[in-house]
Formats: structure tokens, sequence, C-alpha cells
């Protein structure tokens, strides 16, 4: 079959092109008594192609039971359009309908609510506000790996299946090969030992600690991949599988960790800008009309580093009446970072000491004994974007607080290895890759923003 023609390359056509082929979807179809107006897209970009088709061109019949979402191939000449708002139209040789589409197809109409596009998660990239966001997905994916490459960091793939919970927290999804329906026991409890693996496994909530072990040898590294996460939250920013993109560096210290962490989101915006213009106009005229200045303030300003201590004091001096009362000692809530990077200080926020309670064991303690050199970005309309901290390099402070927390030693001797060998100064972070588009485009869900979202009793598509 010969290779089509896309619709972006046709409307950025410098000249007028003969006997061109064209595959897409229908949008919508008008008929007049000589002509049929088609508008096709083929998700290459956002804008459609007008398709004329005139009463005497081949198969013209056909042209008739063309019906929006209707798969169609179009033979024709791209011509310069009358019309005003659009340079090229095609007129049609011939059209033939390669995929028809019934009355019932559920996109008929220009404006659907996100809740009835989430239940046709499989039909909704055909829309314009999804394919949009698909699309910025893929070019934004695209940029994270050339951002880190052309740093010299070097790309690994970790382990989907783990046996160590990096976060501490238990929120993850078992892998087994038992049968749930006769499960072996050993002394009242699941016998793990007649597993696959011979003992626990679950799905990763974060690929760090195996990133660790590699950028103890190889510098600087990072993975870009998926991670699950069982908390059962049904809230506007959580789902139980989503994408996280992780650096490491060694000998780096958390004033390093800041500064990637900074330049890496405002690369990403400015990629943003300059590369999916077109989608995200649409974004700023129909999901978040303040969306280019949130974006501009991004790229423009220096991002405020804030001790833990110094933003507990101002949420607690602001005069404003939090849902969640700030405390230290307590976690940052969604509406106190908004108010920091919103109302306070009106840009992006680095947050960094916090109580070491808080945080996971890995985290480099302070000297003070009460914090550790975690550090966590935060930006407006979204609030956190990024978490990390300066690892703990120290051997026996490692192992001290693992035992402190009550886990098992046993399962990090690896980990605690890395630390017995050479160890260095590290550090890194997460960037959940879904809170980023988030933040690019306005949308408020992260549901909206990932093509098969993973939420409590939702498993299809």
């Amino acid at each position: 079959m010969k290779q089509p023609k896309t619709v972006k390359s046709l409307l950025n056509a410098d000249c007028p092109i003969q006997n061109l082929t064209l595959s897409g979807w229908v949008r919508t179809k008008r008929d007049a008594r000589e002509f049929s107006f088609i508008e096709v897209n083929d998700g290459s970009c956002l804008a459609n192609i007008q398709v004329i088709a005139a009463v005497g061109i081949d198969n013209y019949a056909t042209v008739r039971h063309i019906t929006t979402g209707a798969a169609v191939t179009v033979q024709g000449d791209l011509i310069e359009s009358p019309g005003k708002g659009q340079k090229w139209e095609i007129q049609a040789a011939s059209i033939e309908i390669i995929g028809a589409a019934p009355e019932d197809y559920p996109l008929q109409k220009k404006r659907h609510s996100d809740e009835f596009l989430r239940a046709i998660a499989h039909l909704r990239p055909r829309t314009n506000k999804y394919g949009a966001v698909f699309r910025i997905r893929s070019r934004l994916s695209h940029a994270i790996h050339t951002f880190f490459q052309t740093r010299g960091f070097n790309w690994i793939h970790t382990p989907i299946i783990t046996g160590a919970d990096c976060e501490g927290a238990g929120e993850m999804f078992r892998v087994t090969t038992l049968d749930l329906n006769n499960v072996p026991e050993k002394n009242g409890s699941v016998d793990f030992e007649q597993d696959f693996f011979g003992k626990e496994a679950n799905l990763t909530v974060s690929g760090q600690l195996s990133l660790e072990t590699c950028c103890l040898s190889l510098g600087k590294v990072y993975s870009f991949g998926p991670t699950f996460r069982s908390e059962n939250s049904n809230t506007s920013r959580h789902v139980a599988e989503f994408w996280m993109i992780e650096p490491e560096m060694a000998f780096a210290d958390l004033d390093d960790n800041m500064d990637l962490g900074e330049e890496l989101i405002r690369y990403l915006v400015n990629f943003a800008r300059d590369e999916c213009d077109d989608d995200l106009r649409l974004f700023a005229k129909f999901v978040d009309k303040s969306l280019p200045a949130t974006l501009d303030n991004i790229a423009d300003n220096d991002f405020i580093r804030l001790p833990y201590t110094e933003a507990i004091g101002i949420l607690q001096k602001s005069g404003q009446n939090f849902e969640f009362k700030p405390e230290w000692g307590g976690d940052l809530q969604s509406e106190h970072e908004r108010f920091l990077t919103e109302r306070h200080f009106r840009q992006p926020v680095i947050v960094f000491d916090y109580p070491k309670d808080i945080k996971a064991f890995y985290m480099r303690q302070n000297d003070d004994g009460r914090t550790v050199a975690a550090m966590d970005v935060l930006v407006p309309s979204v609030g956190e974007i990024i978490g990390g901290s300066q690892r703990e390099e120290r051997y026996n402070q490692l192992k001290q607080r693992i035992g402190e927390l009550g886990f098992d030693e046993a399962d990090y001797w690896w980990y605690l290895d890395t630390r017995k060998y050479g160890s260095v100064p590290h550090c890194g972070f997460g960037l959940g890759f879904e809170r980023l588009l988030m933040l690019l485009t306005g949308v408020s869900n992260i549901r909206d923003v990932i093509p098969f979202p993973r939420t409590p009793n939702h498993l299809e598509f």
C-alpha cells in the first residue's frame, strides 16, 4: 500500500500537489446539491483538512453514505482554498470508505464532558482535546530523553517486579503465581517460598533503589517508565499506574539536585511551548485561559528555595483557613503547596530539609538530627511535581534507619552493599510525568492525561 500523506504535511505544503493519497477519519460532512464538504483528521495534528467531493467524481454515490467517524481514503489534488481560515484543501478524484461508522457513533457532537469521555476511553483520542494531550505526551517523552542524553546521563531499565518497598508505605500490588483458590500456608501465613520467586514480590513504586546501584558506577543515570501504587484514592491527582522520570547523580548533593530539577522543568516547559504550540493553544482557549501566563511564569523566573521550617511559618502566619492546619512535623498538603506558589510567592517554589519522620528511610539525615536533605518542587496549578533528596551514603546511618523503621535488613543487603564499597554522596528525584502534563495543559484531572487510567474498580480498555 502506498504510504499516504498526512494532514500536517499537507497543511504545511509550499505548493499545490497533484495525485495525492490521504487516509483519516471523518470529523464532519456537509452535503450541498453539487458538492460534499468533508473534514478529515488523521491524528498528525490538531487541524482538519477540507475535502471537496463534486458530484461527477468516481463513486460519488458512496460519498453520500459517509458519516462522522468513518475511516476514508481520499485521492485527489491539493489546491489553494478560496475559503477563509485555510490555505489548502483537497479536490477529491475518488473517496473510498475503509471503515464505516454507524449512526450510534458516540462522538457526533463537538463537545463532550470529560466524565462521558472517560467511559469511552477507547474512542476519546479521536476528539480534539485528547488527541492534543496524547501528541504532547509523545513529544514530551522524546524531550525527556533528549534532555538527559545530551547531559551525559545513561538510561537504565529498572525492574517492574521487585521485592523491596522503596517508599516504605506498603501500597504495592502483589505479583504471584500461587493458586488463589488453594493458597499454600506455613505457620498460619502464606508460604511465599512456593511462589515463583520464592519470596513475596510486588510491582514497583519506584525504580530508585535499583537506579542507585547504577549511579554508583556510571555516575549519571535515569529511568523513565511505569510505576504502581495500590493506594485506594479517588482524587484528581492519583492513579494506580503512572509514569515516573527518575534521575540519579553521583558526587552530587541537595543543591545539585535542586538545580537539576529546576533545569528539567524549565527545559520541558520551553520545549512544549516551542514544539507543541498548536496543541497548547487549544488548552489555553478551552481548558485554562491562564495557561500561557502560568507557563511564562515558570519559564521566566528562578524557583524560590525555601526551608521547610520557614514554609510552615509562612503558612501559619498567612491567616488562611486551611482544611489541614499546617504544623511542623506534618507533610505539606496540596492546599499548602498551592498557597505558596499561587498566592504568597506567585512563582515556583522548592521546599527542602523536611522532618525525617515523614520522609523515606534512604534520605540523608542532616546534622540537626531532626531533618533530612529532602526537596519537593512545587509549581502553580499542580503543587508538588518533583520529590527527591540527597541519599544517605553512610553505611552505619542507613543501616540504623532501616532498623528504626522495622524493615527486614535482609531485604536490603544489596542496597547496603553499595554503601560498603566505594560509597559517595549522591542524589536524585522523581518527576511524575502525568503531573507534568497537567501543568503543561491546564487539565485538572490526572485521568485525562494518560491514555488508559487505572483507578479503583476501573480496569477496562
